[in-house]
């Protein structure tokens, strides 16, 4: 079982000042202005009222307003659902965002790992057929792999919760393999965050999606005003037709970025890249046990993978970048595997 710390650690302990962010899977360019200058606009003399931002959400995705429940971030989501639930058999599909097993583990749950070989692409029947909770991610953080719908609804059955992280599901055109508007399912919860798409990781704001009856059951442990105004302004605007145009032209824009950055790395013989990924990130293996602290002599800092369960030391997960940025760091890399 992977020690507590390790799930703990997340990629901002890995920059280093000075050196090339690589290592933090945020969008690069900060938050976009006009979203940034809406939020700066927010009257926060008032309390937050949230009906505004919930029913923005939940015509968003088809769903009723009972169907939401806003949080600080994907983080609190976890937290909630660890200490709402009482499950008899929790599981986490790995490697995956540690989050939700160090949130389940601190809550008192035993938990148990199913660890996908690589390349890392889901198959239903390796979770156990008792499993009364199970977490996964779509695209999964850090391999950037995204699982077929079809895969992530056989999990689904009765007696069963399935958590699907959507944090970076809009980095797909379209959000072809996301769950998120399947709201006639029982057992399906999606968690979505605006952290990444937005660059709004200092907000700490994201929503859940799920029945009725386990929204309230999550809202049940909140405090009062669980999310500020601000944040409440930017879960109206990134839910705006505009928005969602915006970022799928964005998507495009990884998606070509990432190309790009995928041809350097396969021409470099002794890398392992994760093949077709889906996400603003790639994660390969160097098998090279101190890769991380040879690439920050040459000026980059890149997110370790071994605090992932199911990855070795020689695992980095790398972030999208411009195509000059992903050329000195390919050169980078070929310099210290030679």
């Amino acid at each position: 079982m992977t020690a507590f710390s390790d799930l703990t650690h997340h990629g901002d302990a890995d920059l280093v000042p000075g050196l090339v962010d690589l290592a933090v899977n945020v969008r690069s360019g900060g938050t976009p202005g006009w979203l940034a200058a809406l939020i700066r606009a927010a009257d926060i003399a008032a309390y937050p009222d949230q009906r505004e931002a919930v029913a923005a959400i939940a015509a968003r995705h088809r769903r009723g307003a009972g169907e939401v429940l806003l949080t600080a971030g994907a983080a609190e989501a976890f937290v909630l659902l660890a200490r709402a639930l009482r499950p008899r058999h929790a599981v986490v599909v790995h490697p995956q965002f540690t989050e939700p097993e160090a949130a389940l583990r601190a809550a008192g749950h035993r938990v148990d790992q199913v660890i996908l070989p690589f390349p890392f692409t889901l198959d239903p029947t390796l979770v156990p057929a008792d499993a009364d909770l199970v977490f996964i991610g779509n695209p999964t953080n850090p391999t950037s792999v995204a699982h077929p719908r079809e895969a992530l609804l056989a999990l689904v059955r009765p007696g069963r919760l399935v958590v699907v992280d959507e944090a970076f599901a809009d980095c797909l055109p379209g959000e072809r393999e996301s769950v998120a508007n399947d709201a006639d399912l029982d057992g399906l919860v999606v968690i979505r965050s605006l952290t990444k798409t937005w660059a709004l990781a200092g907000l700490r704001v994201g929503y859940v999606l799920a029945a009725a009856d386990v929204v309230a059951l999550l809202a049940a442990g909140q405090p009062l005003w669980p999310v500020s105004t601000p944040a409440l302004t930017a879960c109206v605007a990134t839910a705006s037709g505009a928005a969602l145009t915006s970022v799928t032209e964005w998507a495009g824009m990884i998606a070509t970025q990432r190309a790009h950055l995928l041809g350097l790395l396969g021409a470099i013989d002794a890398v392992r890249v994760v093949p077709d990924p889906s996400a603003s990130f790639v994660l390969l293996d160097t098998a090279i046990g101190d890769v991380r602290t040879r690439l920050q002599g040459r000026g980059f800092a890149v997110r370790r993978g071994e605090t992932f369960p199911g990855l070795a030391p020689g695992w980095i997960r790398v972030a999208v970048r411009d195509g000059g940025t992903a050329e000195r760091f390919a050169t980078a890399l070929r310099g210290v595997i030679g």
